[in-house]
């Protein structure tokens, strides 16, 4: 008994989980960079952490549908537990990252069921909110944030043997092994039925119920992963600059990092990561070329990418791709009519 020919369609359309050729290309990459560029390291460093960032938020925004103008604040979070907790004579990295990721999952789980219950307008002005207190709490309690100055005097400890250095060596590998291990495991849960959950409360919520979906207890866990995800990355920042600035929960942090995950594409979690990386370098050349106007070439580059590459540079990749299939296929079948 053969298969309908659309059901066929819709199976090889469900993730299977499978590493492809081009993402392992992907992660040798940043393994690459390393050797080729040394002298831009740091930056490299920056790049893996703020994509880690961009990840988290592509968890809500890309995959359930909840949009987020506060998403600094579970970073902030991560970053100032893992900084009060060194000043304070924690130097264990790892351990550090782990109490962050529970600190901002737990604000984020409380957080959560404001956010849920609202629709899109409303989630926009509750995670807003948010974000607007933590910062105005951290820089009205200046005797234990540091306040506008900052917390400072951090000191991190070795990383199995390896200790921070000013070239960034170990913060690279550091923030790259940590994004893989963290990129592994989201991976697997998107591509899981509970991932797929997630899409279908995205295209469909109100829908959802009807097959048994708890919509709120899902919305409520990806929320609260998001969250961890989010501290996870303010702790790297934090350990590998040794500095915490009132910026770290800034509504300009929480915009910058929904720019760049539009910019890259939503809903693939390699969108945050590509979207990062394009950003940030373009920042580090334009603002070196023409320091003074180098936002007006970001803002026309953004524009850009959104008129002429609809659902970021993975969607204009894709379509790109699909155009040149499509022309080889009618090249071929014309050279087979002949």
């Amino acid at each position: 008994m053969t298969t309908p020919r659309y059901q066929t369609s819709k199976l090889a359309s469900l993730p299977t989980g499978r590493w492809t050729k081009l993402e392992i290309v992907f992660w040798i990459l940043p393994v690459a960079a390393f050797f080729l560029f040394p002298n831009y390291l740091v930056l490299g460093s920056q790049i893996l952490i703020v994509g880690l960032f961009a990840v988290s938020l592509d968890l809500m925004l890309g995959y359930a549908g909840i949009v987020s103008l506060g998403h600094a604040a579970f970073f902030g979070l991560g970053a100032y537990t893992a900084g009060l907790l060194s000043v304070h004579g924690w130097y264990e990295p790892l351990s550090g990252l782990l109490i962050a990721a529970m600190v901002a999952a737990v604000f984020g789980f409380c957080a959560s069921f404001l956010v849920v219950r609202g629709q899109d307008l409303t989630r926009l002005m509750v995670t807003l909110g948010i974000g607007l207190m933590l910062f105005e709490a951290a820089n009205k309690m200046a005797f234990i944030t540091g306040g506008v100055d900052g917390l400072s005097g951090m000191m991190v400890g070795n990383v199995f043997g390896f200790e921070f250095d000013l070239y960034g060596k170990t913060a690279y590998w550091y923030s790259l092994i940590i994004l893989f291990i963290l990129f592994v495991i989201l991976r697997r849960l998107v591509n899981s039925p509970f991932g797929l959950s997630l899409r279908g409360i995205r295209e469909g919520g109100k829908r959802m119920p009807a097959i048994g979906a708890n919509v709120q207890r899902q919305l409520i866990t990806i929320f609260t992963i998001s969250a961890a995800v989010a501290g996870v990355a303010g702790a790297l920042l934090a350990q590998t600059t040794q500095f915490v600035g009132l910026d770290s929960l800034g509504f300009p942090r929480s915009a910058e990092i929904l720019i760049l995950l539009v910019l890259g594409g939503t809903g693939r979690l390699y969108g945050g990561l590509i979207g990062a990386a394009v950003y940030m370098l373009a920042q580090d050349f334009i603002s070196a070329q023409n320091p003074a106007y180098w936002q007006f070439w970001i803002g026309l580059l953004l524009i850009f990418i959104v008129l002429f590459a609809r659902g970021g540079l993975l969607g204009g990749l894709d379509k790109m791709r699909d155009y040149l299939m499509s022309k080889l296929r009618s090249a071929k079948s014309k050279g087979e009519s002949l």
